[in-house]
């Protein structure tokens, strides 16, 4: 019998969480625990960047507010990505527990900066560099959460891990609600939701003590394992030797794992170009329908964002469940149909408000919650420790690199066309690249994690 043919026989007959101890919970919750604060900021950005720019742009710039919008998305895109690669290739070489802590010690505190910011380079420098420092959280999370938990559970572990994106998403919305109906601040009451994300530092406390190295990753590093997929491995060229090859340069050196690398990005880049450039904008989307309906202006916009980010949390905790049951390849494929049908009813969608709701709930189980989720469930399978975070981090962040001009062009186009509508259901077509892709990628549903 096959490994994987053993394995999907011991799933049918044992509880997916049957064997877990307290130290796989304490890992997946130290893990958890920084990716919420990421969920945060990032959301955060959406919700108080229209605010913030009302106070920090001059006369001239407010003329074109939507392009300083995406410009502001886009510069945070391209410190995410650039950081994201840096992190990822760094957690390889000093392991993800210690690249984690710096991540988030980095992030917390630029995010508090972000809140003294009082012009547009001041805003637009700090976002940059808590890009920089958010991109490199996430590859390391995953890569230690599915080096720790056995194989049975580890779908399920990061796709747990990953809803902590959403539980920080819908945190994020909650405390921008609080911040409409009370306004502490008078116009300046976007202040506070920057200096809330500081609080993440005090995190690093808990993770210094709590978490432990991925012993996966010390055993390939000890044992010079340096090939960068199972297949790779097996082929004619050396790979053991004493002198470790570039990560990032090993990920494409044969053809197998470049292959991976290129069509696992190609999906990637669909699924960021959607949600910066087409779901970023529902909550203004929203506020106009709630100005059309005669609704006050910031009750709608707030209210529609913590459904949006229940559904992204009810994919994601979900998602290992599905992946499991219907296969990699048609959980992708069904992923993007879902952007595609749910980015075209919402941007289409003239009628009730309550009625609204349901489809942004629906948007956000699919734009946010399957479509991110994958790369946490799905890349960690298909590379060796060695180089799984830079791999990773390559995948979910390299796409970023390209895609951060797009936020730009979508602000271009609402300030062209008039309307945010017909740029969101124009840029909603990068999800095309989801239904074809898959095809081409390697199933490994029930296959053990590559050692």
């Amino acid at each position: 019998m096959s490994a994987g043919n053993a394995l999907r026989r011991e799933d049918v007959s044992t509880p997916w969480h049957a064997g877990l101890t307290h130290r796989h919970w304490r890992i997946l919750w130290g893990a958890y625990l920084g990716w919420i604060f990421d969920g945060y900021e990032a959301v955060a950005l959406v919700y108080a960047l229209g605010p913030a720019l009302k106070t920090v742009l001059t006369p001239e710039q407010a003329q074109t507010p939507a392009f300083y919008v995406g410009l502001a998305i886009g510069i945070t895109l391209l410190g995410w990505g650039i950081g994201g690669m840096l992190g990822g290739i760094a957690a390889d070489y000093i392991g993800r527990k210690r690249m984690m802590m710096l991540s988030i010690l980095g992030y917390a505190s630029f995010t508090g900066l972000t809140a003294f910011a009082d012009t547009f380079l001041h805003l637009a420098i700090l976002r940059f560099i808590t890009g920089l420092a958010i991109g490199s959280e996430w590859s390391t999370g995953i890569a230690l959460v599915a080096e720790t938990w056995p194989n049975r559970a580890r779908p399920k572990g990061c796709g747990l891990l990953q809803s902590g994106f959403g539980g920080g998403a819908v945190l994020a919305a909650i405390v921008w609600a609080i911040l409409a109906a009370t306004n502490p601040l008078g116009p300046e009451s976007w202040r506070i939701m920057f200096a809330l994300g500081a609080l993440p530092a005090f995190v690093c406390l808990y993770l210094r003590r709590a978490l432990e190295e991925s012993e996966q990753w010390m055993l390939a590093l000890k044992e010079q394992r340096w090939a960068a997929t199972a297949e790779d491995a097996q082929s004619d060229r050396i790979h053991k030797t004493a002198q470790r090859p570039f990560t990032l340069a090993e990920i494409f050196r044969e053809p197998e794992s470049r292959r991976r690398v290129l069509l696992a990005t190609a999906m990637s880049f669909a699924t960021t170009v959607g949600w910066w450039a087409v779901s970023s904008w529902l909550p203004a989307y929203t506020e106009g329908l709630a100005k059309a309906a005669g609704e006050p202006a910031n009750v709608w916009g707030p209210r529609m964002g913590i459904i949006y980010n229940v559904g992204a949390i009810t994919a994601y905790v979900g998602s290992g469940f599905l992946a499991d049951a219907i296969g990699r390849r048609a959980f992708l494929f069904l992923t993007y149909v879902g952007c595609i049908a749910t980015s075209l009813l919402a941007y289409l969608w003239t009628g009730s408000l309550v009625a609204f709701m349901l489809i942004a709930f629906l948007n956000g189980a699919f734009t946010l919650g399957f479509s991110f989720s994958w790369m946490a469930i799905y890349l960690v399978e298909l590379f060796t420790p060695a180089v799984r975070a830079t791999a990773a981090s390559f995948v979910f962040n390299g796409a970023r690199l390209i895609a951060w001009i797009f936020p730009i062009i979508a602000g271009q186009i609402v300030t062209s066309f008039g309307g945010v509508a017909r740029a969101a259901l124009i840029m909603s077509s990068v999800y095309v690249i989801g239904l074809v892709v898959p095809w081409f990628m390697p199933e490994t549903t029930g296959k053990p994690l590559p050692e």
